[in-house]
């Protein structure tokens, strides 16, 4: 199991995802597309990679809007995990 990313890497670690905002203990980035078609499209791509990395981020549709939030529930906090999918969840949005 992946360890809690201590505070003072968690800047250093937001360089690599600058779309991603730091809250207390997790991370979150709203995605926004053109219609509700095309955000789901995309949350079922997220899906398929957050299976892949057998961890999943929570999700909240808002018609052409979606919220994703990461963070390791079973740490309380960030760890490689949540980066490791942000960075792969960045790379469906382009």
């Amino acid at each position: 199991m992946a360890d809690l990313i201590k505070a003072d890497e968690l800047k250093n670690r937001l360089k690599k995802i600058p779309e991603w905002e730091l809250e207390k203990k997790h991370i979150e980035r709203t995605f926004e597309f053109d219609d509700f078609t095309d955000a789901i499209d995309f949350v079922n791509a997220v899906a398929e990679v957050a299976d892949e990395e057998e961890h999943h981020p929570d999700i909240d549709i808002r018609y052409n809007k979606v919220r994703l939030v990461l963070s390791t529930h079973s740490k309380g906090g960030l760890t490689d995990l949540d980066f490791a999918l942000a960075e792969r969840i960045d790379t469906l949005s382009e």
